[in-house]
């Protein structure tokens, strides 16, 4: 793993994804090329401006393939999976490859071109993920880790490393316990305890420890033996930077307010302010016009159903506890809250309209809050913004839940791509962590990898409002 603007990114996808580029560039040449043997293709005439092309269809390919989930890589997936996966990645970059010609006609290459162009771009990904699939099984993408501690906390982020399989592998080499905690983790992967750990970590050639001790006060914390790994090579991190690091979590029930004041991160400069704006702006723009037809049509069919109100106006809190009136096309029908009192939303809501459910599930409900953006009520990502009333109580029961109020809230957000539905505190509690997270370390690569994860949630139908 290795960070771009705080953001932890995988060292493994990120070379995967040059290389498919790469794949994807030169399958554009060589489908030109082979194509041009045919003299009625005067590949000749254009090749000196043929880069911009290929450079286009190259882009358009990878985003697809982003916007499909491919670089949420299961190592143990193999190949025929990969390949059904590969292929509606390839037919949502021909549906996009046939509207940029349409669009830029000086770029079309032809209907035979391009379809001899798909088929070597996927014969080219096939090869490369299968050569990876191959080195994974060899384990030379594994990274050995051993985790100090044996109680509860050692077992979730155990429990993370075995599931989190989405950009890498751990050979999990196991538990080095600590007094006078309880062992929560099975005891077959306890390792020995009359040895040092810095001798432990060499016995089993450890890349990286893991501290995962609640209790880190008293002599029976080896404070020196950690030294030393270091100093030998070994990495050591804590377990709240292991779940940011592979959960993008800050974990709400271990966070110290010493750490949030001396950490990293957090970074709200004038600088960073003034190109989010103008990243909101841009990509709202964009979107507004793209999508106006879309919101033309919900609008009609909204007003058709039950004849009510198009647009449904809400108390939300901004930036700094600010309110205001958030816009959103009505999902609900006239009387959704007549028992006075704000109800949570909830996943397959009774209260929902024909049309409100198909306008939830494609999120098309949210697109009037491209408005609240370019009036500055709001960012285009973000943390979602709650109302009042909820705001209230959860800033009682939550710890820190204040701080995401930090930042404008967004239409999208971290919690929104990562988390599934919620409509309850604990709910609250677990998107809460996903908040923290954005807002430590928020930037417009961030912002661009959210917005990648919304397309995808839109498109497969995954993660939450």
């Amino acid at each position: 793993m290795f960070r771009i603007a705080n953001h932890h990114v995988s060292l493994i996808t990120s070379i995967l994804l040059l290389i498919e580029f790469s794949i994807a560039l030169a399958s554009v040449y060589l489908g030109a090329m082979i194509r041009a043997l045919d003299s009625a293709f005067p590949f000749s005439e254009k090749f000196e401006n043929f880069f911009g092309t290929a450079l286009v269809l190259a882009s358009i390919v990878i985003f697809s393939m982003s916007a499909l989930g491919m670089y949420q890589i299961n190592f143990r997936e193999g190949i025929r999976n990969t390949f059904l996966r590969l292929m509606p990645s390839l037919a949502l970059a021909l549906i996009l490859i046939t509207l940029t010609f349409y669009v830029l006609p000086s770029l079309f290459l032809g209907r035979g071109v391009l379809g001899i162009v798909l088929v070597i771009t996927a014969i080219g990904i096939l090869t490369a993920r299968a050569l990876i699939f191959k080195t994974s099984e060899s384990g030379l993408l594994r990274s050995r880790i051993i985790f100090l501690g044996s109680g509860s906390l050692a077992k979730e982020c155990y429990e993370l490393a075995l599931t989190n399989t989405a950009h890498h592998e751990y050979e999990i080499l196991g538990f080095v316990s600590v007094k006078d905690e309880i062992c929560q983790v099975p005891a077959t992967h306890l390792l020995s305890s009359e040895l040092s750990l810095s001798s432990v970590a060499e016995k089993y050639h450890a890349d990286e420890i893991v501290v995962a001790v609640q209790n880190r006060r008293g002599a029976q914390f080896p404070i020196d033996d950690l030294l030393d790994c270091k100093l030998n090579g070994v990495k050591v991190i804590d377990a709240s930077a292991f779940f940011e690091r592979e959960a993008c979590q800050i974990r709400v029930e271990s966070l110290q307010p010493g750490w949030l004041v001396f950490g990293d991160g957090f970074n709200q400069s004038f600088l960073r302010r003034f190109g989010k704006q103008i990243f909101d702006l841009t990509v709202s723009a964009i979107i507004f016009l793209l999508s106006s037809p879309i919101m033309l049509v919900t609008a009609m069919l909204i007003y058709i159903e039950d004849r009510g109100p198009i647009f449904y106006k809400q108390e939300r809190v901004g930036k700094n506890g600010k309110t205001y009136m958030v816009l959103k096309f009505r999902s609900m029908g006239i009387n959704a809250e007549k028992a006075g009192s704000p109800q949570w939303a909830a996943n397959n809501d009774p209260r929902t309209t024909r049309v409100g459910k198909v306008i939830r599930n494609l999120r098309i409900d949210e697109l009037p809050q491209i408005l609240n953006v370019l009036s500055g009520e709001m960012s285009f990502v973000g943390p979602r913004p709650e109302r009042p009333f909820f705001v209230d109580q959860l800033c009682k029961e939550v710890p820190f839940y204040n701080m995401r109020h930090s930042i404008k809230p967004g239409i999208t957000g971290m919690a929104q791509v990562r988390y599934a539905y919620g409509a309850s505190v604990e709910d609250s509690v677990q998107k809460l962590q996903y908040d923290l997270y954005y807002v430590k370390n928020n930037s417009l690569f961030l912002d661009a990898l959210i917005l990648l994860e919304t397309v995808q949630v839109v498109l497969l139908g995954k993660g939450a409002r």
